[in-house]
């Protein structure tokens, strides 16, 4: 248990870096987008190769699959709507963060990219007893630049620095707190109940990626974005292999 929350904080700390980075050093728009198509060409290799292949692989047949891709679609859109309303529709934009955006909104909205994410490294830690590399790495580099866009933002809105990193480090301990979830939760579950929540997972991912990050990343960085996804594809894919 003390392993899945060490992961979980592990995976969740380069949003303190991200933070960090943000603060101490002045990172142009562009860059900002380079490094987010990096993260999200990751995240579409860890979404392919480490959950929507495993969770076929643990099912029984393509329906539990089927639905956790699209309850996890749903969960996400509908959550990410809620917050949207909420005041935090600009949450993750540094060019368009507004000083009356709700800091709840900000919270909830990156815990929500978070927690399946959190989930399902606990799960790994409990069906093998390791986390996958190509899946870690993805989360740590797709974490750095959504704190990263995120802190430029609130800093230009006039959040002191403290309470920046203050709520990325709850938000990094309630990430180990969900990666334990992730492990306790699912000891007795059937092979198609772990399947669903690995592909709930790959669609909250994937609806995340499209909504949010994809879209900043091309903004900010342009047309070069195109080639650092896929070179963030390629690199963790090769980690996969080598996993």
């Amino acid at each position: 248990m003390a392993g899945a929350f060490a992961w979980g904080v592990l995976a969740a700390s380069s949003l303190v870096a991200g933070a960090a980075v943000a603060l101490w050093f002045r990172i142009g728009l562009r860059w900002i987008g380079l490094i987010m198509g990096f993260g999200a060409g990751a995240l579409l290799s860890a979404v392919a190769f480490d959950l929507v292949e495993e969770a076929v692989g643990k099912a029984s047949g393509h329906r539990a699959v089927l639905a956790g891709i699209f309850v996890g679609c749903g969960a996400f859109f509908g959550g990410d709507l809620l917050i949207d309303r909420a005041g935090g529709s600009k949450r993750k934009s540094p060019r368009e963060q507004k000083t009356d955006g709700s800091a709840l909104a900000i919270v909830l909205g990156t815990v929500l990219d978070g927690i399946p994410e959190s989930l399902v490294i606990g799960l790994a830690l409990y069906e093998s007893g390791a986390v996958g590399a190509s899946y870690l790495a993805a989360v740590v580099i797709s974490n750095f630049p959504e704190a990263l866009s995120s802190t430029s933002g609130l800093a230009a809105s006039g959040w002191r620095p403290r309470r920046i990193v203050a709520m990325w480090t709850l938000i990094t301990i309630a990430s180990g707190a969900a990666s334990v979830v992730g492990y306790v939760g699912f000891r007795h579950a059937s092979p198609d109940v772990v399947a669903f929540v690995l592909a709930f997972a790959a669609g909250a991912i994937l609806t995340m990626l499209a909504d949010t990050m994809m879209p900043e990343a091309y903004e900010y960085g342009g047309k070069l974005v195109g080639v650092v996804t896929t070179l963030g594809f390629a690199v963790a894919l090769v980690i996969d292999q080598l996993d």
